[in-house]
C-alpha cells in the first residue's frame, strides 16, 4: 500500500518522533547505495552506451536529480571510490553527499584519514571553516561595480510587410519591451582562511551613497576608505545600538526605577541581567538536553506567566525564541488558549511575555 500522508496523521506524537529517524536512516542508507553504484558506473562510463556525454547528463535525464542533487553524488562517489571508508560516513550520517564533496577536491593519500575525522560530523558551515583554516585562499580585493543594465528592445509589429497610414491618422510606433532583468547574485558570506570571510551582496544606489559618504567622513581615520574596515566600523555602531534596545545593553548599569508590584513591565537591569545570563540567546531545554540557543525572534519569557502571578525578576524571566515561548505557552495553557482562560489577557504569546526590539519594547505585548 503506498504511504500517504493520512497514514503519517494517525500516527502519536511518539510513534511520530520514532518513524521520522527510522525513515531518514533509510532513506541515507538508499543515497549511499546509489552513491556506490554511482561511483562504478561512472567508473566503467557506462553513460556512453546509454548515449550520454557524462554520468552527470544521465543523472539529470535518466534519474531526474536536480542539478545540486546529481552534482553532490557524482563528486561524493568519486571520493568513496578513491577512500572507501567515505561510504562507511556517509551510512553513519558523519557526513553528508555535500560535505563529501566539498571535502573531495582536497582529499589526498596523506592527509585524507586526518582531514575525514576532522569533518566527522560536521555541518556544511563547519566543513567550509575547516577547509578555509587548512586550505586558505587570498584576499578578495575591495571591489564596489555597477550590475548591467539590460538593452530595451524593440518588439516588431507582426505584419508580413510595413503599412502606410492613411492621411490625417497617427502613426503608432511599436510598442517597446524591456529586457528581462538578470537574476541578482545571491549574498554571499564564505569563509577563505582562519578568521577571513569574502562578503558579497547586491546594494542600491542609496546605500552606495551611503557607503561613499562613510568613506568621506572616516577620511583621516580610514584613508585608503577600505571597504571592511568602514562595514566594520559601521556595523559596530549598529550592533551596539541594537543591544542598548533590545538587552537594555549599557556601560553604566543601574537599578531601575521602582515600579509597582502587578507592574507586567521588565525593568532594564532585569533585562541586562537575563540577557547575559542567557547568552542572548534562547534559553530553553528539551527534555533529552539540547538547547535550542536560537539568537533571532527573541522574546522575555515569564516561567510563571503573569497571568499566573509571575513577576518580571531574574529568577523568572528566560530568553525564548518565538517558537518556544508559543511552545511553552501550550504546555501551560493547553492548546488553543492563547489568552490563558484565567480571567487576565496575557499576550498573544501565551505567557504575559515581551518581544524583544522596538521602541518601549519592555512591556510590550509580543506579536507572536
Amino acid at each position: 500500500m503506498a504511504m500517504t500522508i493520512t497514514h503519517a496523521s494517525s500516527l502519536t506524537d511518539a510513534q511520530l518522533l520514532s518513524e521520522i529517524p527510522r525513515l531518514a536512516g533509510g532513506e541515507r542508507e538508499a543515497t549511499v547505495a546509489l552513491i556506490a553504484h554511482l561511483a562504478e558506473f561512472d567508473a566503467r562510463r557506462l553513460f556512453e552506451g546509454e548515449g550520454f556525454s557524462s554520468t552527470f547528463k544521465y543523472c539529470l535525464e535518466v534519474l531526474r536529480l536536480s542539478e545540486d542533487a546529481a552534482f553532490n553524488r557524482i563528486e561524493a562517489a568519486r571520493a568513496a571510490r578513491r577512500f572507501p571508508v567515505v561510504l562507511d560516513m556517509l551510512t553513519a550520517g558523519t557526513l553528508s553527499p555535500t560535505t563529501t564533496r566539498m571535502l573531495g577536491r582536497h582529499l589526498t593519500d596523506d592527509n585524507h584519514a586526518a582531514l575525514l575525522a576532522a569533518a566527522c560530523g560536521k555541518s556544511k558551515q563547519e566543513v567550509e571553516q575547516l577547509l578555509a583554516a587548512r586550505f586558505p585562499q587570498p584576499d578578495v580585493l575591495p571591489s564596489v561595480r555597477r550590475i548591467p543594465v539590460p538593452k530595451t528592445t524593440v518588439t516588431e509589429p507582426l505584419t508580413a510587410s510595413p503599412t502606410v497610414p492613411k492621411a490625417g491618422t497617427e502613426t503608432v510606433a511599436p510598442p517597446v519591451t524591456a529586457a528581462a532583468a538578470p537574476p541578482v547574485p545571491r549574498p554571499v558570506v564564505r569563509p577563505i582562511a582562519a578568521e577571513r570571510y569574502e562578503v558579497r551582496f547586491t546594494a542600491t544606489a542609496a546605500t552606495r551613497e551611503k557607503l561613499r559618504r562613510a568613506q568621506d567622513l572616516l577620511g583621516h581615520a580610514v584613508p585608503s576608505g577600505n571597504l571592511a574596515e568602514v562595514f566594520d566600523r559601521a556595523l559596530t555602531l549598529l550592533v551596539t545600538d541594537l543591544e542598548r534596545k533590545r538587552f537594555a545593553a549599557t556601560k553604566r548599569r543601574g537599578k531601575s526605577p521602582g515600579q509597582s508590584e502587578d507592574s507586567r513591565n521588565i525593568p532594564a537591569d532585569v533585562e541586562r541581567a537575563v540577557s547575559e545570563r542567557d547568552q542572548r540567546g534562547c534559553a530553553f531545554v528539551a527534555p533529552n538536553g539540547r538547547r535550542c540557543g536560537e539568537r533571532r525572534f527573541l522574546e522575555f519569557h515569564h516561567v510563571i506567566p503573569y497571568a499566573a502571578g509571575g513577576k518580571p525578576t531574574v529568577d523568572n524571566i528566560q530568553l525564548r525564541c518565538r517558537a518556544h515561548n508559543r511552545y511553552e505557552a501550550t504546555l501551560f495553557f493547553g492548546p488553543g488558549r492563547e489568552y490563558g482562560g484565567l480571567g487576565d489577557a496575557i499576550t498573544r504569546s501565551g505567557t504575559g511575555n515581551s518581544s524583544i526590539g522596538g521602541p518601549g519594547h519592555a512591556g510590550t505585548p509580543a506579536t507572536g
